[in-house]
């Protein structure tokens, strides 16, 4: 197994290229194409589910105060969004080695 951890999106074209054929270009464009769905999914309906892979959900933190464990200083975190994925059972079932019944 590879030890890298982290996939880049030229990465992901070149493997679609290998498998499939198609031209580098087009298959940079299919990545960067459903990457973005995901993210104007996110900002319309603050959830994505992907069938048999996933949900993708933008949750909303509230403003909070912080503290340094060093110094114990204390600062203000401003509110913001996250994103949470839940991986679907499937694809739990597939990264632990078990059978995917179909």
């Amino acid at each position: 197994m590879n030890e890298k951890q982290n996939i880049s999106r030229d990465e992901i074209a070149e493997a679609m290229k290998n498998e499939f054929g198609f031209n580098r270009k087009l298959c940079l464009d299919f990545v960067n194409d459903i990457i973005e769905i995901i993210i104007k999914g996110l900002k319309t309906d603050s959830k994505v589910k992907i069938h048999n892979f996933g949900t993708f959900k933008l949750n909303s933190k509230k403003s909070r105060i912080g503290r340094n464990p060093k110094t114990k200083v204390e600062y203000n975190i401003s509110s913001r969004n996250v994103i949470t994925f839940k991986a679907s059972k499937i694809l739990l079932k597939s990264i632990n080695n078990n059978k995917i019944n179909d």
